[in-house]
């Protein structure tokens, strides 16, 4: 980085400051938490001024519910639209999330976001709120899709059972997403009748 490109502090001018934010959001909500997360510190990975970030960002409510509408890169659509499996392969490719740098599935952000705000009306809680609902939504579109009997049903179940497998491999350590696959499989299985 040039002299030009530094302000007064030595930290990195505006062009791509948002963009900087967010991804060291990104990296801190997920590795340390909403809560632990300071500003400063946010400021200081991000290299931009904590005038700069309140320019981007009026308050860092308003960056944790941008950090969880930045989550979801196509994660969803790399499973629910994928035209090269069935509805039944879909519902259980959702059961095969991405992992993350230590080898498991850190907790899901929507899930800690509102555990960690206890605020129902929080921004980032009524975002979460809407992700999961959106979530059980597509599982039933695809259980319907699939000939379920009541897709609304197995597409909470799966929901439910997504929600669980992630607090569960986060709380213990260990991949609970293979067990919580072969549930949904007899969920699934039970859901359609052998005619679909």
């Amino acid at each position: 980085m040039t002299e030009l490109e530094k302000g007064p502090q030595g930290l990195r001018r505006g062009r791509g400051a948002r963009e900087r934010i967010i991804d060291a959001s990104q990296q801190l909500f997920r590795d340390q938490g909403i809560n632990r997360t300071g500003m400063d510190q946010l400021c200081a990975v991000a290299q931009v001024s904590k005038r700069t970030a309140y320019q981007h960002f009026t308050n860092k409510d308003e960056l944790v519910a941008e950090y969880l509408r930045r989550f979801d890169p196509g994660v969803t659509a790399g499973v629910f639209d994928r035209t090269d499996l069935t509805p039944r392969e879909r519902l259980l490719a959702a059961f095969e999330p991405p992992t993350g740098k230590q080898g498991l599935t850190p907790l899901c952000p929507y899930i800690a976001a509102s555990v960690e705000l206890h605020d129902p009306e929080h921004p980032a809680s009524q975002y979460a709120r809407d992700y999961k609902s959106t979530i059980a939504e597509r599982l039933a579109d695809t259980a319907r899709e699939a000939g379920a009997t009541d897709p609304e049903q197995l597409g909470e179940q799966l929901a439910l059972l997504l929600d669980g497998a992630a607090a569960r491999t986060r709380v213990l350590n260990a991949e609970s997403f293979p067990t919580a696959a072969a549930i949904a499989a007899v969920l699934i299985d039970n859901a359609i009748p052998t005619t679909a």
